[in-house]
C-alpha cells in the first residue's frame, strides 16, 4: 500500500502544478493589465506587455524562492506555446484594405526601414559589440518591425533564453517612449520637412511600439495619427515573410554545424545528428490566416474586438513569464552592450528612417 501512494503522487502534481502556475500568471497578468491602465503609464504609451516583463523580472528576481517549484511548468507553458497562439492572433489587427490605404510609399518605407535596421542591427551586434547572435538579432527585431511583439515573436523562433528577450525589451521601453516626445518637438522645431503623408510614413515607419506611434501622431494631427498607424500595421505584416526566413537561415546554419561535427568525428564510429529541418514558424502562418480572415470581415466587429482584447492578455501573460525567467544576472554580462547597440539603430531610424520617407515621397510625389 504503501508504494501505491508513492507512485501515484508525482503525476497529478504536475499537471496540478502546471494549472496553478498558469493560474498564477495569470492573475499577474490581470493585475499588470490594471497597472498598465493608470492615466501615469498609459499616457506614455506604455503597453500592458512591457509592464509585464518589468513586474515579472522584479517578482522573478526578489520573490520567485516564494513559488512552488512544481509551478515553473505552468510558467514555462505561458512563455512559450501560450506565446505563440497569442502572436498567431496578433494578425486580426492588421487588415490588408487598410494597408492598400498607404499603397506603394507605405509599403516601401516599411520594407526599406525593416530590412535595413534588421541587417544593421546584427551586423553591429554580433561583429562590432561581439553580442551573441540571439542577442543582437532580438534587439534588432524589436526596433525593426513592432517592439516587444516582434521580440517575442523572433524569441519563439530562436528558441532563446529569456533574458536576452528582456534585453531587447528594455530598449524598446527606453526609445519608444523617448521617440514619444522627440519627434512631436522635432516636428514642432521645424526639422522634419514633410507634408501630412510624409509625417504618417517616418512616425508609423520608425516608432517601435503600436501605442508610441499613435502617441507621437496624436500630437500633429488626426490624419497623421491614421497613416502612421496603417503603416506601423504593414511593418507588422512583415514579421511573416522575416521571420520564414530566419527559419531558413537557422535550418542552413544547422546544416553547415552538423557537416563540420560529421567531418571531426569522421574516424570514429556512429554518425552526427541529423540536421535540423527547416523551422516554418507555424505560428507566423497562422498570422497571416487572421490577417485574411480579418480582411474578409467574417467576424463581427464586437468579435474581432473581443478577440484581440483577450489576445492582448494571453501577450501579457507570455510577457510576464518571461519576466518571470529573466535573471537579472545574466540580463548585466550584455547590458550595456546590447543598449549601445540599440541607441546606435535609434539613429538610424531617426536619421536613416527620415531619409528614407523623404527619398521615398519625392520618387512616389
Amino acid at each position: 500500500m504503501s508504494h501505491t501512494t508513492t507512485f501515484s503522487a508525482p503525476s497529478q502534481p504536475a499537471s496540478h502544478g502546471q494549472l496553478n502556475g498558469i493560474l498564477f500568471v495569470a492573475l499577474f497578468a490581470a493585475a499588470v493589465t490594471r497597472l498598465a491602465a493608470l492615466p501615469a503609464i498609459a499616457g506614455l504609451g506604455i503597453s500592458p506587455l512591457i509592464v509585464g516583463i518589468i513586474a515579472g523580472a522584479l517578482y522573478g528576481n526578489t520573490l520567485r524562492a516564494g513559488m512552488p517549484a512544481h509551478w515553473a511548468a505552468g510558467v514555462n507553458f505561458s512563455a512559450r506555446k501560450l506565446l505563440r497562439i497569442a502572436v498567431a492572433f496578433f494578425g486580426l489587427r492588421v487588415s490588408l484594405q487598410e494597408i492598400a490605404q498607404v499603397g506603394l510609399p507605405g509599403l516601401t518605407v516599411s520594407v526599406l526601414v525593416v530590412v535595413s535596421t534588421l541587417l544593421l542591427g546584427t551586423w553591429l551586434g554580433m561583429k562590432l559589440m561581439k553580442l551573441d547572435r540571439d542577442t543582437a538579432i532580438l534587439n534588432a527585431a524589436g526596433s525593426a518591425i513592432c517592439g516587444a511583439a516582434a521580440v517575442l515573436a523572433f524569441e519563439s523562433t530562436l528558441q532563446s533564453k529569456p533574458e536576452k528577450s528582456a534585453v531587447a525589451v528594455g530598449s524598446v521601453v527606453l526609445f519608444g517612449t523617448l521617440s514619444m516626445f522627440l519627434y512631436p518637438l522635432m516636428y514642432r522645431a521645424g526639422w522634419i520637412h514633410l507634408d501630412t503623408l510624409g509625417v504618417g510614413l517616418f512616425f508609423g515607419g520608425t516608432i517601435h511600439e503600436v501605442a508610441q506611434v499613435v502617441g507621437a501622431a496624436s500630437n500633429v494631427s488626426a490624419e497623421a495619427t491614421h497613416i502612421a498607424t496603417i503603416v506601423k500595421m504593414t511593418r507588422v505584416m512583415l514579421l511573416v515573410p522575416v521571420l520564414l526566413v530566419l527559419g531558413v537561415w537557422l535550418a542552413r546554419d544547422a546544416r553547415r554545424d552538423v557537416s563540420a561535427a560529421s567531418a571531426s568525428v569522421s574516424g570514429k564510429r556512429g554518425r552526427a545528428h541529423a540536421p535540423r529541418k527547416l523551422a516554418v514558424p507555424w505560428f507566423a502562418l497562422g498570422f497571416l490566416a487572421c490577417v485574411l480572415v480579418n480582411s474578409l470581415h467574417v467576424l463581427p466587429t464586437a468579435a474581432t474586438q473581443t478577440a484581440n482584447a483577450l489576445d492582448t492578455f494571453a501577450l501579457t501573460m507570455a510577457m510576464t513569464a518571461l519576466g518571470i525567467e529573466t535573471h537579472i544576472s545574466q540580463v548585466r554580462k550584455a547590458g550595456p552592450r546590447a543598449l549601445a547597440t540599440s541607441l546606435i539603430l535609434y539613429l538610424w531610424l531617426v536619421v536613416g528612417g527620415l531619409a528614407i520617407t523623404w527619398g521615398v515621397e519625392h520618387v512616389f510625389a
